[in-house]
């Protein structure tokens, strides 16, 4: 049975930022991991961190860009494994968002997990998409009253 993560989340601050959070490679990094993401349809792509034996995973997400319509949509796959190209995740991630009056809805769309030995990383994920939605708000609202994390 396949395992879908949803989430909503409400930012106070504009589209074209909110946007900017999720497809600029720096800002990336900052709440979620190091990366080389490019907002390119078909660009192929990292996330990297700390290997998770546990998980079966070695630290690399090895991603592609499906579909990018800005600053409402975009789409990448999210796939990995224990390592030495062995891939045991193949899942894909959708974030879409909306303007409303007082800032941004964004909604996260992750499926994938159809195998017994992915729920693990389902259930990990889970919680830790609130986490990363979480930093993203934590930044945006550093960033909107000028202070800086340096």
């Amino acid at each position: 049975m396949a395992k879908i993560i949803k989430h909503q989340y409400f930012f106070a601050h504009p589209i074209e930022t909110v946007w900017e959070y999720l497809t600029n490679a720096e800002l990336i990094g900052q709440w979620l991991m190091k990366n080389n993401f490019m907002p390119v349809i078909g660009h192929e792509f990292q996330f990297r961190t700390g290997g998770k034996a546990n998980l079966n995973f070695d630290g690399i997400f090895y991603c592609k860009v499906l579909d990018i319509q800005p600053p409402k949509t975009l789409s990448y796959s999210w796939n990995c494994g224990p390592g030495e190209g062995r891939i045991t995740l193949e899942s894909v991630v959708t974030w879409q968002l909306e303007p409303k009056d007082n800032g941004t809805e964004v909604f996260l769309d992750h499926r994938g997990f159809d195998r017994a030995e992915n729920l693990d990383m389902y259930h990990g994920l889970m919680h830790g998409w609130l986490e990363k939605f979480q930093n993203i708000d934590k930044l945006l609202n550093t960033e909107a009253h000028g202070h800086t994390n340096a």
